[in-house]
């Protein structure tokens, strides 16, 4: 976890040095990207086995909403900050400011004390223990559709990023700033979502939470897609009801991941907590490029708004193809 955060600021750090020296091209963000998503699989499967070790398996839905929570705060600052950096100090100075902030997340990490009680790493090859964690995966009931699934959905999701703004500022005409402080609709979004967690996953349980929050998702896609660049004759009109899906949106996507996250923590053994949660993200992360490429193609032969509209169609099949024929919505906490 921490040599991951140390990853993100030096990478990062390098786009405004290349810009300020001249240096700056599409093969350096390239480079910058796939060192971000190396240092995304492994940080990330650690500190989903870490939060495991850290609270228990029967604490993990309170935990996830926990942070949350606490993500919810970041969300509702740093859109609004990153939106006036841009437009105040230009874009690099806005990218060092973030990679500075990854370094002090760095620093800080170095005060955790916890000690890892998993098992020692075994003498057999790494290549059969990844074996083992596919084949365990591959073969749970409850694992392989959430593996499966959570796959198209980064595939929609990612093509949603390459699109999101695109569509505000080229259709809708929204300026860094006022995109900025409609992205912290999302904080906003991200805090409600952690207090309707615990009563939904009471209610209907995790795996119906898990779809409804992905149902929610597919819903602000296709809200987004629907949005006029002059609301009503008023951008900023305009302007509101994308703050407005933004919010719809996250809340989904959290409803969506956090049980999603403690699910599959309960579901798996504790000597394969980490060869799982890599596994998983392996397969779920890997179909992300393939998702931005096809919407950016999208895009630029049929129309941004075509694109987000395929990805809303996407994301509805999905939702129904989950539902029909996944043990979701029977498992009950």
């Amino acid at each position: 976890m921490l040599w991951s955060e140390f990853l993100f600021g030096v990478v990062l750090a390098v786009i405004p040095i290349s810009y300020w020296l001249g240096l700056l091209n599409m093969h350096v963000l390239y480079a910058v990207g796939f060192l971000m998503g190396i240092g995304f699989v492994i940080g990330g499967s650690a500190s989903q086995v870490f939060l495991a070790q850290l609270v228990g398996r029967e604490h993990l839905l309170d935990a996830q909403s926990k942070f949350a929570a606490t993500d919810s705060m970041a969300r509702l600052v740093g859109p609004g900050i990153a939106g006036m950096l841009v437009q105040l100090l230009t874009a690099p100075v806005a990218v060092l400011v973030d990679a500075l902030a990854f370094m002090a997340s760095s620093w800080n990490l170095r005060y955790l004390r916890k000690r890892d009680s998993y098992p020692a790493p075994s003498d057999r090859h790494p290549f059969r223990e990844m074996v083992d964690g596919i084949k365990m995966v591959w073969n749970h009931e409850v694992l392989w559709p959430l593996a499966w699934g959570t796959a198209l959905w980064q595939l929609l999701f990612n093509g949603y990023l390459a699109l999101q703004i695109l569509f505000a500022t080229h259709q809708l005409g929204m300026s860094p700033g006022v995109l900025g402080a409609a992205q912290t609709l999302g904080g906003l979004g991200v805090l409600v979502s952690s207090m309707l967690l615990k009563p939904l996953s009471r209610r209907f349980g995790s795996g119906r939470t898990i779809l409804i929050g992905l149902g929610g998702t597919g819903a602000a896609w296709l809200l987004l897609a629907m949005i006029p660049a002059n609301l009503f004759g008023l951008p900023l009109l305009s302007a509101l009801a994308y703050g407005v899906v933004v919010f719809i949106f996250d809340c989904s996507a959290m409803l969506y991941f956090m049980p999603y996250l403690a699910l599959r923590l309960k579901l798996t053994p504790d000597a394969y907590h980490g060869r799982m949660v890599s596994t998983m993200r392996f397969m779920t992360v890997a179909a992300a490029p393939l998702g931005a490429l096809s919407a950016g193609w999208i895009a630029e032969h049929l129309g941004v708004r075509s694109g987000l509209i395929a990805i809303a169609v996407g994301g509805s099949l999905l939702t129904f193809g989950l539902l029909k024929t996944s043990p979701l919505r029977d498992i009950r906490d």
